[in-house]
């Protein structure tokens, strides 16, 4: 599936790595822009916001941890899908990216050919979770999910921000509450291709959601574990109508 016209911001401090990926993404059809520090990352993306980031770890005034976390933390930014890039093979900066909420993580060196794979993949996964008629909100719990801007809402007011893995794995649970979901069918509708562990990668994605609804005590009454089995949406799920707002 092409993605024509679609926009990439790709932040790397190696000029030789910027050239040969603008020009291989741009043969595929992609809009590319590249910058080589985190300074030249915030202006370009406050100037006009990519439908997908490819961003570097080490970047030479700050590295791409802490800017994964500020877009995260913006609401206008927060569904943005984020690929991270290191030269490290430490499990330990893979476990760091995704926690603070990248989408993918691929280790240098890499074949361009997989990078336009994993790109095309995340680019599908946002389509289809944008792709939905007006107005349709679903409540569960004590929260609504807004599914056409991703915002979730908590009865008591508070909005909280999702990245686009966050959401896909919200609106999975969401289509199959009371069902467990086993980590095979986690992990393939919440990431294009694993980096890790099947099981280390889902059981990341679930705590940081639980984070997300408030659901982190020693025993999860909303996300359940089903000890060899998977996890469960304990909740039922009801459409309430047109843009709900607290």
């Amino acid at each position: 599936m092409s993605q024509p016209g679609k926009s990439i911001l790709l932040v790397d401090d190696d000029e030789e790595i910027r050239e040969l990926l603008q020009t291989y993404l741009s043969r595929a059809g992609f809009q590319v822009r590249t910058v080589g520090d985190g300074a030249g990352f915030r202006q370009a993306i406050q100037d006009e916001v990519a439908d997908l980031v490819i961003l570097d770890v080490m970047l030479p005034d700050e590295d791409g941890f802490s800017l994964c976390r500020w877009v995260r933390e913006h609401q206008r930014l927060a569904q943005m899908p984020v690929i991270m890039l290191t030269a490290s093979s430490d499990e330990t900066d893979r476990v760091i990216g995704l926690e603070l909420g990248a989408d993918d993580y691929l280790g240098k060196p890499f074949s361009p050919r997989e990078l336009l794979a994993r790109i095309k993949a995340l680019l599908r996964r946002a389509h289809f979770t944008q792709d939905r008629p007006a107005g349709d909100v679903l409540a569960f719990d004590e929260w609504r999910l807004d599914l056409i801007s991703h915002r979730l809402f908590h009865v008591d007011g508070e909005e909280v921000f999702l990245s686009g893995a966050d959401f896909a794995l919200l609106k999975l649970f969401l289509d199959h509450p009371m069902q467990i979901l086993d980590r095979d069918t986690i992990g393939n509708a919440t990431r294009g291709r694993e980096v890790m562990p099947l099981e280390r990668i889902v059981d990341m994605a679930v705590s940081r959601l639980r984070q997300r609804l408030r659901d982190t005590g020693k025993a999860p009454r909303l996300i359940r574990t089903v000890r060899g089995a998977g996890y469960l949406l304990a909740a039922q799920v009801v459409p309430c109508g047109d843009g709900y707002r607290p």
